[in-house]
C-alpha cells in the first residue's frame, strides 16, 4: 500500500512536468508553422492527454472489463467539462472562439447523443441486450475520421490576421523534444497513477465501474486537467480549451470506437445516467456561450461547473 502511494505521488509529478512541456511544444508548434493554437490544442495536445484513457481502455477491452472501459469514457468526459474547465476558469476566465463555440462543443455534444443512441438497443429497439458493439465502434471512428478532417481544413490561420499571444517560439529540436518528453511524462504519469489508485480503491473494496468513472476517470483526466492548467495559467485559452473539446472528442469517437471495435461492449441501462450528465455537461458549456459575457467562460461559470462535477459524484 505504501509503495502505492509513493507510485502515486510520482505519477503527480510526471503529469504536472510532462504538461508544462507538451503545452510549450504544442505552443511553438502552432507559431512556427502558423497554425492556429486552437488546432494543436483540438489534437497534438488533445490526443497526448487522451492517452491514458486509451491505453487503460485497450486494456479493459482486452481483458474483458466493460465497465471499466465504458465508465472510463463516459466519468472522464463528464469530469473533463466540470471539473477541470471549471478549474481552469477559476484560474483565469477563458476566452472561446466562435468556431469553437459553434463547432467543437456542439460536435461534442453531438458526440455524447450518438453514444447514447447507438449503446441503448433495449430501449430504442427493444433488443435482447444494450451494447456498443463493433458496428458501432466503426461508425464512431468514422466521426473521428471527420473529426480530422475538418481539424486540418482550419489548420492555417487566416492571412494578414495576427492573433495576440504570448507564446514563444523553440527551435525544431528543441520544440519537437518538448512535446515528446511532454507526451511521455504526461502518459507514464497518467498510467502511475490510474494503476496505483485502482489498487488502493480496490484495498477498501470499491466496485469495478465505480472505480471506472471516479478514480480511473479522474485519474486518466489528469493529464488534461495538468495541460489545460498549466495553458490557463499561462493566458493561453485556445489551448486550454481545445485541449478539453478535443479530448472529449477523441474519448467518445477514437477511445471508445477503438475499444468497441476490438470488443463489444455490454451497457447497462443504469449508465444512462452518466450518459445524460455527459449530454449536460457539453449542452451547459454550449449555453454559457451566451449568458454573460459572450464566448468568456467567467470564474463564476467556473465554480459552479466544479460544483456540478461534486453533485455527479455524490
Amino acid at each position: 500500500m505504501l509503495l502505492s502511494v509513493l507510485l502515486l505521488a510520482v505519477g503527480v509529478l510526471f503529469l504536472a512536468k510532462g504538461a508544462d512541456w507538451l503545452v510549450d511544444g504544442g505552443s511553438s508548434l502552432a507559431r512556427k508553422f502558423k497554425i492556429s493554437p486552437i488546432v494543436i490544442g483540438l489534437t497534438i495536445v488533445a490526443f497526448g492527454t487522451s492517452a491514458p484513457e486509451l491505453v487503460v481502455n485497450l486494456a479493459a477491452s482486452f481483458m474483458g472489463s466493460t465497465d471499466i472501459a465504458i465508465g472510463n469514457v463516459l466519468g472522464s468526459n463528464v469530469a473533463n467539462v466540470f471539473l477541470i474547465l471549471g478549474v481552469c476558469a477559476i484560474i483565469y476566465p477563458l476566452s472561446v472562439k466562435k468556431g469553437t463555440t459553434w463547432k467543437e462543443i456542439p460536435l461534442s455534444l453531438l458526440g455524447a447523443i450518438v453514444v447514447g443512441v447507438l449503446a441503448n438497443d433495449f430501449l430504442i429497439d427493444k433488443g435482447p441486450v444494450s451494447e456498443i458493439s463493433r458496428i458501432d465502434g466503426i461508425i464512431l471512428l468514422s466521426f473521428f475520421a471527420i473529426f480530422l478532417v475538418y481539424s486540418f481544413s482550419i489548420a492555417k490561420e487566416i492571412p494578414g490576421k495576427k492573433e495576440k499571444s504570448e507564446i514563444q517560439e523553440f527551435g525544431g529540436w528543441k520544440t519537437a523534444g518538448l512535446i515528446i518528453i511532454g507526451l511521455i511524462g504526461l502518459t507514464a504519469g497518467g498510467e502511475l497513477i490510474v494503476i496505483n489508485a485502482v489498487k488502493i480503491a480496490k484495498y477498501f473494496g470499491m466496485s469495478e465501474f465505480f472505480i471506472g468513472i471516479t478514480i480511473v476517470a479522474v485519474g486518466t483526466s489528469l493529464p488534461e486537467l495538468a495541460a489545460s492548467a498549466v495553458a490557463a495559467y499561462k493566458k493561453q485559452s485556445d489551448i486550454a480549451v481545445g485541449n478539453i473539446v478535443g479530448s472529449n472528442l477523441f474519448n467518445v469517437f477514437f477511445v471508445l470506437g477503438t475499444s468497441a471495435t476490438i470488443k463489444s461492449l455490454p451497457f447497462n441501462i443504469s449508465q444512462n445516467v452518466d450518459v445524460l450528465f455527459a449530454i449536460l455537461a457539453s449542452f451547459m458549456l454550449f449555453l454559457w456561450m451566451f449568458i454573460g459575457k459572450k464566448h468568456i467562460l467567467e470564474r463564476w461559470n467556473g465554480i459552479v461547473l466544479v460544483g456540478m462535477y461534486v453533485a455527479y459524484v455524490g
